[in-house]
């Protein structure tokens, strides 16, 4: 068995935390989780077939009687259990306008995911440490490799060769985060609004490298080679375990949350439209908030087109998932904080108290970096480098959030009328390692984006 195949004591803590997360009673279990959380557990092949069949009782859990949240995966049960719509006023048709707006889109998810990418695993005292040495605290400006070697190494900062400090940022090297949303665009080229989760998953094994897929989409692609099938339309699935739930803990961590961009981009006003293709695309990895976080991103940036106010597009995009879900809970749990007058530094602390940084479960989640990007949007003020700066310092998932602040703001925005020492600084260009689009520019991606539009 590959080392990226085995199970380990980390994964059973996440699926203990992910039991709890998603109120199922996994008390008669604990024992078995507590006999398997040992250092031994990847080498040992018996010890690992108790682990797999532990993952195997887990799935098969039932939600507590009296559990106060409504998380269908299905689509038409996602949509049942929708609340109110959010009205908006229709997207412009100008394709100029459509054109520099996809245009922002593409750009400022690159810039904010290089910025990110700069303190990437670190936390967030780590990142404060190292730019107030500097003076640089707050953050306003891309990383720079100026620090002394030594306060380098203590924060476990990278060398300072590397490309996302402002010395030497080239373009916008290759990133997950930037290499679904070429996949979404690959993949609405082919399939268009005939898109199935099937074809989502050949795509995947046809053109993504397995180890350029990380978490969720790891143990998905290891699944779907494997003969686990990939949800049908309706949600159904042809056996007992389908390619997203099979052994996943991770099944509601960000990964789908970073794909969904893309569905928004080429469905400018139609959120729903968007929502609904985030869900064929989520839905091969994740489950309940997992899916959510893909469907929420894709509806806001749907909405981004039509509406240039920050709150209603957060609406927007809560009005395409379920009510009563963690992660609309969470998201109008930001809204609140934010009409109550607390700080952007309150706000910060306030979502620590809630996640624990430190444990990956938290600090890899769906619904704690949903939180993160809320913030950065609403305490952005409509400013970009304020946006994509208040995205990354609080750390967590810092690519992630900067990459998906950048792109609902820079959509919003235009490509226009982002500031220049963010968006000429990666010179319009794109790496990605997604099958015809290795190097590509981004004035390239955005035509192709409104051909796209539908």
């Amino acid at each position: 068995m590959h080392a990226w195949t085995k199970i380990t004591p980390r994964d059973l803590a996440i699926e203990r935390a992910q039991c709890a997360d998603e109120g199922k009673d996994a008390s008669d279990l604990q024992a078995e989780f507590d006999a398997l959380d040992v250092e031994g557990l990847p080498a040992d092949a018996a010890l690992q077939a108790r682990a797999a069949a532990l993952l195997d009782r887990t799935l098969a859990l039932p939600v507590r009687e009296g559990w106060e949240f409504d998380e269908p995966s299905a689509p038409a049960a996602i949509r049942a259990a929708r609340g109110a719509p959010v009205d908006l006023p229709p997207a412009p048709a100008n394709r100029a306008v459509l054109q520099d707006k996809a245009h922002g889109a593409w750009t400022g998810r690159c810039v904010g995911c290089l910025l990110g990418k700069g303190v990437e695993g670190k936390r967030r005292k780590e990142i404060r440490t190292y730019l107030e040495s500097q003076g640089r605290w707050p953050l306003a400006e891309w990383f720079s490799n100026e620090a002394e070697k030594a306060l380098r190494e203590q924060c476990r900062f990278p060398a300072p060769e590397n490309p996302f400090y402002a010395e030497n940022i080239t373009c916008m090297v290759e990133d997950d985060d930037t290499n679904y949303t070429a996949v979404g665009l690959a993949l609405m080229r082919r399939h268009g609004a005939d898109l199935t989760p099937a074809n989502v998953a050949d795509f995947w094994l046809g053109n993504l490298p397995f180890l350029h897929v990380c978490t969720a989409e790891r143990v998905a692609y290891r699944n779907l080679v494997n003969g686990h099938p990939a949800p049908a339309p309706d949600g159904a699935v042809a056996g007992a375990f389908s390619s997203a739930t099979f052994r996943n803990v991770y099944r509601e961590w960000i990964g789908a949350q970073i794909r969904g961009d893309f569905f928004g981009y080429c469905r400018p006003g139609a959120p729903e439209a968007a929502a609904d293709l985030a869900w064929r695309d989520a839905c091969i990895s994740h489950v309940k908030n997992g899916i959510y976080g893909e469907m929420w991103v894709a509806a806001m940036l749907a909405a981004a087109y039509a509406c240039d106010d920050v709150e209603t597009v957060i609406r927007a995009g809560l009005a395409q998932i379920p009510a009563r879900s963690r992660l609309q809970r969470d998201i109008e749990t930001v809204l609140a904080w934010r009409h109550e007058g607390r700080s952007y530094v309150e706000a910060v602390d306030a979502v620590h108290a809630q996640w624990d940084e430190s444990f990956g479960h938290h600090w890899c989640h769906t619904n704690s970096n949903a939180q993160i990007v809320a913030v950065a949007l609403l305490w952005g003020e409509r400013e970009f480098g304020r946006t994509v700066c208040a995205a990354v310092m609080p750390g967590f998932d810092t690519d992630c959030n900067g990459a998906t602040a950048g792109s609902v703001l820079g959509l919003m925005l235009g490509r226009k009328a982002l500031p220049a020492a963010w968006a000429e600084a990666i010179r319009d260009t794109l790496i990605t390692g997604v099958h015809g689009y290795h190097e590509v520019k981004l004035e390239r991606m955005a035509a192709e984006t409104v051909e796209l539009m539908g």
